[in-house]
């Protein structure tokens, strides 16, 4: 288990960024949330080292916990010869780039908010390379396209940041839905979930009439990911993000994680013809288009965005090949990739940050103000063109062999090294113009600011990432060899026979690089009659402007099918809901109903054996229709229609409590006061006049709605009820007292048997609640003149009795809620029951003291509170995984104690607390917001919120006030 803290150091070291920032003066923080960010990836990238012995001596590290056995996720992880290769550039360069951040972020950025999402991402794409089960693989996979949004949407205030960002996470969320789906298949044919399975099945699979299903399923998720034509246009538009997110994304990390899928899986997909055609195909227009498109770009990061388009499209064209050299060739370039891609974008974000713009038709004769900077870009550019004597010229030599090598194409052979040399020719060409368009040309134009060398330190990284290129080009059997035999050995299963020597002789390979160089110069050369003809000859259109024209059109049709916010209704969009939900449900039933027979359904019913009805279920049903029939009839008085809907409530709680349901009556009861309040508050600022008299054709409408609804769950819950089924009530009454040490069976299922349904129940809680927030903060309401009654506001009246009343009622109620969290896996109660308890006392409290009592003295934030019940929760639940126990297993105590006699402890009350906690927080955080909206012509700036224009003054007695301490943003 040792191997699991690679990947969870990063997680559990976001919060150090927030920590530390808090530990130092203000002018500190920058360098602080750096500090915290560089030990927490020292501390993975040091216990990864501490395994390489291992792997280097030809074995593979391995550690499994279960989690959900039931649907084949477990905790497997796998550290060999190829996810050493990958933990190493995404430890290594990211260190790099904390450094790099620290000096290029601004002291106005949220430096602390940047590293910690930095290291979530860390964390998620060691979780890919380390995965040893699908499942878990992708949801990593998930968790990086979702912190990728949060980076490259960095800077809320900008509308190109934030557009890049949805488009990143649309087209690579889409990927992963597709990934998904083909893991599903994928697992299913080989029998397991587990990636070491799934490998050995490469022949079954490949056999199986579900392979090209599977194939083009798990290439559209590494396609999107890796940024593959057609899907390549989301990542010029994420260039957008801070340079340091680009250093690492879109060069050593993201991207490769599609290119890391395709290593994984080559054993089970390759060597088919499938596989040539679709992932060589699409990775050499890939290379060829983005190499192309490169050379027009005049932003430095547009260039090597495109660029990075290109090499990875040349990576999957190298993997598309199936053969084992083709695979070896493609794990080296990515090798190489993330090194010179790296130091480049690093390069371009110091020239941005020191001379105010990365356009190069603005920049020119940089080399005189930033030669060491000039030198270190030239070496990288080189690199990337695939000059003699640096990394990038290895690899692509590789590239250029295998292509002449191969039979694919018959006699169309010469198509492949023609392709390879073209886009060669255009590397050449996009590298030759970043070097000579900025550190050479003519004169510098004017700008905002004199360019200059920037810290010292700044530009650490970049040297470091230089001098790998030169020493891996320069001794690469010293140096990268035994990293790229380790990871080919793991990934084809044996070393196949290569050679990584400078030279090789005179050589086909060779003579393509040098036409390559020498066309790269001549095209740069041409530059201006290029440009002209590429203006002629393409239009000013890209993938980004039509998907974004397509996004538009889908948000217009939207709009254009949705009333108009001035016409829309609840009773509009509930008959809608209610017809939709008719017609997908009596779709399925409308065979059987063609064919009904009458005559055996009417025996059918007749053969029923109902139970009587007794006097006091009579009597609660009458209460329930003429409640009902009260709420329709009084729907002009809300008060009095609000409470004959809460007179419903109270009857069925009653109704629990007669069928020997009491964990259902408690929960109904609170609940029923809670709705109640809330809907109190609510009505407290709809308009005091009349409700608008309904058409014929409305009344109509929800009459046949209503009816039809009605019959259909009453039939529903008459087949459910009557039909002999089994019965999983017995395994419950049996399993709770020797399974969960619980007495009360309700609970028991609740925070053990079904614990993560009730751990997902409580997330949706807090997101409603965050939401509701946000919508409600700084929100303006003009305050009603008169109350409910119509009678006029008097700021002479105040709520003595009531007062009075609920203070004392406080600490007991509190102290309820407390004995009924405690009792709650033995009697009936709870955690939700105690936290609605607490919530209404606390209501109540602020209802009749108001905003004074709340802010001196109920000092309670409660987005802390939904977080700690949240982290409590999750933290009980993740803590079996210790003792090598599925999620969320609980486990009980018995002791004897001279004083207190028998003790039984659990854990499932710790995640029960967590269960009250969120609930409390929920329910205050809502009703809060609402009291706060009703009192902000007092206490509206004390509680942080705008003022409306004209309110009348409320006393207390008639707005409620509720509120908390003031928040803290």
């Amino acid at each position: 288990m040792f191997l699991a803290w690679i990947v969870a150091i990063p997680f559990l070291g976001a919060l150090l960024p927030y920590g530390a920032v808090r530990l130092v003066p203000k002018q500190a923080c920058g360098a602080a949330a750096s500090l915290a960010a560089a030990l927490v990836s020292t501390s993975a990238l040091i216990i990864a080292l501490s395994h390489t012995p291992d792997v280097f001596a030809g074995g593979e590290v391995h550690a499994s916990m279960p989690w959900i056995p039931r649907i084949g996720l477990t905790l497997a992880l796998r550290f060999d010869g190829l996810a050493m290769v990958f933990v190493l550039l995404i430890l290594g360069i990211g260190l790099l780039v904390i450094l790099y951040a620290h000096f290029y972020l601004a002291k106005s950025d949220q430096v602390a908010r940047f590293f910690a999402i930095l290291l979530l991402f860390q964390g998620a794409m060691l979780g890919i390379v380390l995965s040893d089960n699908l499942l878990l693989l992708l949801l990593f996979w998930e968790l990086t396209s979702l912190t990728s949004f949060l980076l490259v949407g960095f800077d809320p205030r900008s509308i190109e940041a934030r557009r890049g960002a949805r488009m990143a996470l649309v087209i690579t969320g889409g990927g992963g839905l597709a990934l998904l789906a083909g893991f599903l298949l994928l697992g299913s044919v080989a029998g397991s979930f587990e990636l070491s399975e799934v490998l050995a099945a490469g022949e079954r699979v490949h056999q199986h009439p579900l392979y090209l299903p599977i194939l083009l399923l798990i290439l559209l998720g590494a396609f999107t990911k890796s940024a593959q034509f057609p899907f390549h246009f989301w990542l010029p538009s994420a260039m957008t993000a801070p340079t340091p997110v680009s250093a690492y994304l879109h060069s050593a990390t993201m991207v490769k994680a599609g290119i890391f899928l395709l290593a994984r899986f080559f054993p089970v997909f390759a060597e088919t013809d499938i596989w040539f055609y679709l992932v060589g195909g699409v990775g050499l227009t890939t290379f060829l288009f983005g190499a192309y498109i490169a050379i027009f770009k005049h932003d430095i990061k547009g260039l090597l965005a495109y660029s990075t388009i290109s090499h990875l499209g040349l990576i999957t064209f190298l993997f598309g090949l199936g053969t084992p050299l083709g695979a070896v060739a493609g794990l080296f370039h990515a090798m190489n990739h993330a090194v010179f891609k790296a130091s480049l974008f690093m390069a371009a974000g110091i020239i941005d940050h020191e001379a105010g713009t990365r356009d190069m038709r603005r920049l020119s004769g940089l080399w005189h103000f930033m030669p060491i900077t000039g030198t270190l870009a030239m070496v990288a550019a080189a690199a990337m063109a695939g000059v003699p004597l640096l990394n990038g010229f290895l690899s692509k030599e590789m590239f250029f062999a295998e292509t002449v090598h191969h039979e694919w194409l018959g006699h169309l052979d010469w198509l492949l090294p023609f392709i390879a040399t073209l886009g060669g020719i255009f590397a050449v060409a996009y590298s030759v113009r970043f070097i000579h368009d900025v550190f050479f040309g003519g004169p510098l134009q004017e700008l905002d600011r004199t360019p200059h060398e920037p810290p010292r330190w700044m530009r650490i990284p970049v040297e470091i990432l230089v001098a790998l290129c030169l020493l891996v080009g320069i001794f690469p059997e010293q140096t990268v060899r035994p990293l790229l035999d380790l990871g080919v050995q793991s990934m084809l299963g044996f070393e196949p026979r290569y050679d990584l020597a400078i030279w090789h002789g005179f050589s086909f390979p060779l003579l393509m690089s040098l036409v390559a160089l020498v066309g790269g110069l001549l095209l740069y050369r041409l530059r201006r009659w290029l440009f002209r003809a590429h203006d002629w000859v393409f239009p000013p259109t890209s993938g980004a402007s039509v998907f974004q024209r397509l996004s538009t059109g889908l948000q217009l049709l939207a709009r254009a099918r949705m009333p108009h916010p001035t016409q829309a209704s609840l009773q509009n969009s509930i008959a809608w809901l209610l017809l939709t939900t008719l017609v997908l449900a009596i779709w399925p039933l409308l065979p059987a109903l063609w064919s009904l027979d009458v005559a055996g359904l009417s025996d059918w019913l007749m053969g029923l054996e109902l139970s009587p009805l007794d006097v006091p279920s009579l009597g609660a049903g009458l209460i329930l229709v003429v409640a009902a029939a009260g709420v329709v009839g009084l729907r002009r008085q809300r008060l009095q229609a609000t409470i004959l809907a809460g007179v419903i409530g109270l009857v069925l709680s009653l109704a629990f409590v007669h069928f020997s349901a009491p964990d259902l009556a408690l929960t109904q009861l609170t609940v029923e006061v809670v709705t109640t309040i809330l809907l109190l508050l609510v009505l407290y600022f709809l308009p005091q006049s009349d409700v608008a008299r309904l058409s014929r054709w409305r009344r109509t409408r929800d009459l046949v709605l209503a009816v039809v609804a009605g019959t259909g769950v009453a039939a529903l819950a008459l087949v459910i009820m009557t039909t002999q089924t089994p019965s999983i009530a017995e395994y419950f009454l049996h399993a709770a007292k020797p399974a969960a040490g619980a007495s009360n069976v309700v609970n028991a299922i609740l925070v053990d048997f079904r614990g993560f349904d009730t751990l997902g129940e409580i997330t949706v809680l807090a997101i409603a609640a965050a939401g509701i927030f946000a919508m409600l903060r700084g929100i303006r309401l003009h305050t009603p003149q008169r109350d409910l009654f119509g009678r006029p506001w008097s700021p002479d009246v105040h709520p003595t009795i009531l007062a009075m009343l609920s203070r004392p009622l406080l600490p007991m109620a509190l102290l309820v809620a407390v004995f009924m969290l405690l009792r709650g896996h033995h009697e009936p109660g709870g955690g939700f029951i105690a936290g609605l308890i607490a919530g209404i006392a606390l209501v109540l409290q602020q209802l009749a003291s108001g905003q004074q009592w709340s802010a001196e003295r109920l000092r309670l934030n409660y987005t802390r509170l939904i977080g700690a019940g949240l982290l409590m929760a999750l933290g009980t639940a993740s803590a079996a995984l210790l003792w090598q126990r599925p999620f969320l297993t609980s486990a009980f105590w018995h002791s004897e104690s001279t004083w207190l006699g028998e003790l039984e402890l659990t854990s499932a009350m710790v995640f029960d607390t967590g269960v009250f906690l969120v609930v409390l927080g929920t329910v205050m955080l809502i009703l809060d917001n609402l009291g706060r909206l009703s009192g902000h012509r007092q206490h509206g700036r004390r509680a942080g919120h705008q003022v409306a224009a004209h309110p009348a003054p409320v006393p207390a007695a008639s707005a409620p006030a509720l509120g908390s301490a003031p928040w803290k943003s």
